[in-house]
């Protein structure tokens, strides 16, 4: 069985967000008994999503300032900056870290590590509501 969900996640700031209780809590849940795959995309060039540690919300200020040092928007190199300073240097970040995430589904429940959380990472200074689909491809019991 296959299920399709598009989700629309709230406006944040440029940064890198938990959004992993946004999505569960709007996926209809699963039966308790079923397993498969979840594959997470997001309908954005500008943003990306990406797991990492979700206890300590350090981990998400130092992915911010790594990403801006890496690809500064102080850079004059740039052309494509129609939109602002935050334009390609965007479109970069996503490339690197990518638009969609493939999670396992066990007992009808994601199935991330105990220190795991699904980041929205938002690249620009106004971005907006963001668009994600939430594709599950699951046992049929």
């Amino acid at each position: 069985m296959i299920i399709q969900k598009e989700i629309t996640l709230k406006p944040r700031e440029r940064g890198f967000h938990l959004i992993t209780d946004e999505i569960t809590s709007q996926l209809n849940g699963f039966d308790k008994s079923c397993s498969g795959l979840a594959h997470i995309f997001i309908k954005h060039t500008s943003a990306s999503l990406t797991i990492n540690e979700n206890a300590d919300p350090t981990v998400r200020i130092d992915m911010e300032t790594y990403f801006n040092k890496l690809i500064p928007e102080s850079a004059t190199y740039f052309m494509h900056t129609l939109e602002g300073s935050d334009d390609m240097t965007s479109h970069i970040k996503n490339s690197i870290l990518g638009s969609s995430i493939s999670v396992p589904i066990t007992n009808g429940k994601l199935n991330i590590g105990t220190w795991q959380g699904i980041y929205l990472c938002e690249h620009r200074n106004h971005g907006g509501a963001r668009k994600i689909v939430v594709t599950a491809v699951l046992n049929d019991l």
